[in-house]
């Protein structure tokens, strides 16, 4: 801890991929001595996970839609909030208001600048979020995920410093570990998720693409994969018909010791998703949401697939044929899926709930370059497309 014990407030959408860095970042200033308070919606209140030190207070943060007819109403909501975290910020006198976003952080940082309070943002994937890219320019500094950040203006550089996603402390103690033991006769273990609710095209594919390797390949297949559960009995009927050994689920609690095990992962490109792949060091088949905003889910895939730690297929290519081809690529020699892991190591960033909170701990305390220690002393860069 780099001084007295001081006070901050998170902000954060309700949505795990807001919440759970927020969580991270709450636990190590809380370790540190120092006193945390959320500001969150009403999912973010009850989403598992939160600590138990950590009170939550929920306030209203209107949506800023297309449609213009709806604009009063989300304004006056947004206001409401504001005049909410005003008064929390009166009794809690943090030295600074952390957003990750989501829109419950627009009226918490409206409040920190009317008050004259620090604030910062936390910016999970490779693209700057709507909220965030709001308040880039009103911030006092941007902590980044990535190298590369679309839609982030050249004009905030000298603000930005990179920082990776936290990850989940079991998660994190795997990296040490050395990659399982793959050999031209040993099993191939596949995990395949998606997501929190499980992606049905990955259902629809992934059992068929397998079905498309080589005898010697697939006859040594051990898959484990997450479903919706509407699609648990036509997977499961998938895989039997392939005789393709797989256990299937809708949840399965010790995510972490099967992400140890596995020798290939298979999913979606989210933030968190990523940060624990590069974390323990796992090769990917990485097929981004089409859905995501700004696309945000391909703009992720960018670093490990550059290093050559995973392979990112958009979903209209997504096909079994095409899944095959990738698979046969990377696992049919031993030293071609060790060699894509050890690149996906290569991009992990496992201090960075210690960095967020060094940087964090900056403000109320001495001059904020004097104290910083994130990144190598090496801003993120925006995207070449930012720069335009």
């Amino acid at each position: 801890m780099t001084g007295a014990s001081r006070h901050y407030v998170l902000a954060a959408g309700g949505t795990g991929g807001h919440l759970i860095p927020a969580f991270a970042l709450a636990a190590e200033l809380h370790q540190r001595g120092h006193h945390v308070a959320l500001v969150t919606d009403g999912r973010g209140a009850k989403l598992p996970g939160k600590p138990d030190f950590l009170p939550a207070h929920v306030i209203p943060a209107g949506k800023l839609g297309k449609n213009p007819l709806h604009w009063p109403k989300a304004i006056a909501s947004i206001l409401e909030g504001r005049r909410m975290a005003l008064r929390l910020f009166e009794s809690f006198q943090p030295s600074a208001v952390i957003g990750f976003g989501g829109y419950p952080v627009f009226p918490a940082l409206l409040a920190a600048g009317s008050a004259g309070i620090p604030s910062l943002v936390h910016e999970q994937n490779a693209v700057l979020g709507r909220v965030n890219r709001f308040f880039a320019g009103r911030v006092d500094a941007i902590a980044t995920a990535y190298p590369e950040i679309a839609r982030l203006s050249a004009k905030h550089a000298d603000k930005v410093h990179l920082i990776g996603n936290p990850v989940r402390a079991q998660v994190l103690d795997l990296r040490d570990q050395p990659f399982p033991a793959f050999t031209s006769e040993g099993l191939l273990r596949v995990l395949v998720t998606g997501g929190s609710q499980g992606a049905r095209v990955l259902s629809e594919v992934v059992p068929d693409g397998l079905a498309m390797l080589p005898p010697a390949l697939r006859q040594r297949l051990q898959v484990t994969q997450q479903c919706r559960a509407e699609d648990l009995d036509a997977v499961r009927a998938r895989y039997r018909s392939h005789d393709i050994p797989a256990e299937l689920g809708t949840y399965f609690e010790d995510m972490a010791s099967r992400l140890a095990d596995a020798h290939l992962f298979i999913g979606r490109a989210g933030a968190s998703t990523i940060a624990e792949l590069t974390a323990v060091g796992r090769p990917a088949i990485l097929v981004p949401l089409p859905i995501a905003t700004d696309d945000h889910q391909a703009a992720n895939t960018r670093e490990i697939v550059k290093a050559g730690g995973a392979r990112m297929i958009r979903q209209d290519k997504f096909t079994a044929k095409e899944l095959a081809k990738q698979i046969q690529a990377l696992a049919q020699r031993p030293e071609t899926l060790a060699t894509a892991a050890h690149a996906a190591w290569n991009c992990g960033r496992p201090k960075a709930v210690q960095d967020l909170a060094d940087l964090v701990e900056s403000f109320g305390g001495a001059d904020l370059m004097d104290v910083i220690r994130v990144g190598e002393g090496t801003p993120a860069a925006p995207a070449r497309e930012a720069l335009a």
